[in-house]
């Protein structure tokens, strides 16, 4: 089968109405109730992919989370291995996920230094610390100074240079400050750096990766503040935490709405993601007795798109309560009807009437395009056609009402004769379905079928 694929460009967005007493094309899908593997939401695993994560338990996963340290990216000054984070996408793809991706400066493990040796030893001041008594030292750099900034910013560039954009990549963890780069050095006496410093490491993050969703993680509020303020998205990385640390203080109910309201973050999910991590992981909220439901019902009231559980194991009994989450977490989209001409003939204007509707708790964050597919039935080549329209910002709730504007005129078109019309929501650099919808009548390869039209002579 031959394709033939026209871009946006060719289609002119002309408002008309279709054509009255003239015979048009009809659908009203059937809505369906199954998990669907999409990009940009749902169950992330952590530091392993999906197809070699048991504990996934057959759930879908698109997202493969990974945190790296700065000396693991740049061993020697200015080489930055690419290799590593190359590899990581392309086991990503083959494993059907992208890339969700943070870099640290500190931690707490063995290792005296998680920056470059050779940034030390370039006389970068830094401090020495432990996150107890009669743990190892560990050594942080002072990034208020210049020679940490030149070196870091630089790195945040380089790989904003080569990666923002890529198909592969997902998610952008804004890291860099504190503990595993979360934004504070509890337990160690260190400060944070200056606010100053702080805001500008998250303006080089936003203009290094300004086509990749980001997310910082919650409890700086001046960083929070400037992130969400300038489009990114907040992660937190304690759900479920009901007590676990003190019985009269908790994550959940003494610190995330108060730290939105704090920063101004409440109405951030609209525009960029907000994901989550477990508090420990699942298997501790099960030995407690904490309310699953609860602490999933808590994600999606702050409209979650993602929630990374460490890729630790599935307790006993809990998969029904996983799956009713999935169905509602981050968007999930229906199509309540299409309408389309029923014949068209070139030159001459028509307009599609679709009705969309966003079942999750989110929008989608990145452009979704609605594509038009035209299988020839004699014989014809198929022709895929990609229109403006795009998802992405369709918030949940609201039905979206959107005409289509179709003119068959200059470039790749259908040629005279019957077709059977199809649509998806597309990659617009691919023009290939990468959305699953929630509606019955998917083919094999992406499509959900409208019906037979015609195209007539020009």
């Amino acid at each position: 089968m031959t394709t033939v694929i026209a871009t946006a460009a060719t289609l002119l967005c002309c408002h008309f109405a279709l054509a009255q007493g003239g015979a048009n094309v009809t659908v009203t899908p059937k809505q369906i109730d199954g998990l669907l593997p999409n990009p940009g939401v749902g169950w992330q695993t952590f530091h392993r992919f999906a197809d070699e994560d048991a504990n996934l338990a057959e759930l879908p996963s698109t997202s493969a989370y990974f945190r790296l340290y700065w000396r693991e990216l740049e061993p020697a000054e200015g080489e930055i291995d690419f290799g590593r984070i190359d590899s990581l996408l392309a086991r990503a793809r083959k494993a059907g996920q992208k890339l969700a991706l943070r870099v640290m400066c500190a931690g707490t493990d063995k290792e005296y230094l998680y920056v470059p040796q050779w940034l030390k030893d370039k006389g970068c001041p830094g401090t020495e610390y432990r996150n107890s008594k009669s743990g190892p030292k560990h050594w942080v750099p002072d990034m208020d100074s210049a020679l940490f900034q030149e070196a870091h910013f630089r790195l945040i560039n380089e790989l904003g240079k080569r990666y923002d954009g890529n198909p592969d990549f997902d998610l952008l963890d804004m890291g860099s400050v504190g503990l595993w780069g979360e934004w504070h050095m509890s337990g160690t006496g260190v400060d944070l750096p200056s606010v100053e410093t702080r805001l500008a490491l998250i303006d080089c993050y936003r203009n290094a990766f300004p086509k990749s969703p980001k997310v910082m993680l919650i409890g700086d509020d001046p960083g929070m503040h400037h992130a969400v303020t300038n489009g990114c998205g907040w992660r937190a990385d304690c759900l479920g935490d009901m007590g676990g640390f003190s019985k009269t203080w908790n994550h959940m109910e003494h610190f995330y709405r108060q730290a939105l309201d704090r920063t101004g973050a409440k109405a951030a999910w609209k525009t960029a993601p907000v994901a989550f991590e477990s508090c420990w992981d699942m298997r501790k909220w099960r030995e407690e007795g904490w309310d699953i439901r609860a602490i999933f019902d808590y994600a999606l009231d702050l409209h979650c798109s993602y929630l990374n559980n460490k890729s630790a194991p599935i307790p006993e009994g809990t998969r029904p309560e996983i799956e009713r989450f999935l169905r509602r977490i981050g968007y999930r989209l229906v199509v309540r009807s299409a309408e389309f001409p029923a014949v068209l003939t070139p030159g001459q204007p028509y307009l599609g009437r679709m009705v969309w509707e966003n079942l999750g708790v989110a929008p989608p964050y990145r452009d979704y395009s609605v594509a038009l597919r035209f299988v020839g039935q004699e014989g014809q080549p198929t022709v895929v056609c990609a229109t403006d329209l795009s998802a992405k910002g369709w918030l949940p709730g609201e039905e979206q009402k959107v005409d289509v504007p179709l003119r068959l005129e200059s470039g790749p078109r259908p040629t005279p004769g019957k077709y059977t019309l199809s649509y998806a929501l597309v990659d617009p650099e691919t023009a290939a379905p990468a959305v699953r919808l929630a509606i019955e009548g998917r083919d094999g390869e992406g499509w959900y079928a409208v019906g037979p039209v015609e195209v007539a002579p020009g």
